[in-house]
């Protein structure tokens, strides 16, 4: 996995957790309900689908 910076990390949660509010299925098993928990344990084990381009 890639090395983000903790502005990336924040943009790529944030915006997997908006995902998921607007019903996007969830990529993990879990139990948790606030879709930004869910955002950051799917990030914790790698499984976001969403990379950043750097010049």
């Amino acid at each position: 996995m890639q090395k983000y910076s903790r502005y990336e990390r924040a943009r790529i949660i944030g915006a997997r957790a908006l995902q998921i509010s607007m019903g996007a299925p969830v990529l993990i098993v879990t139990t948790r309900i606030d879709p930004l928990d869910i955002a950051i344990e799917e990030y914790d084990k790698g499984v976001i689908p969403i990379t950043v381009k750097r010049r």
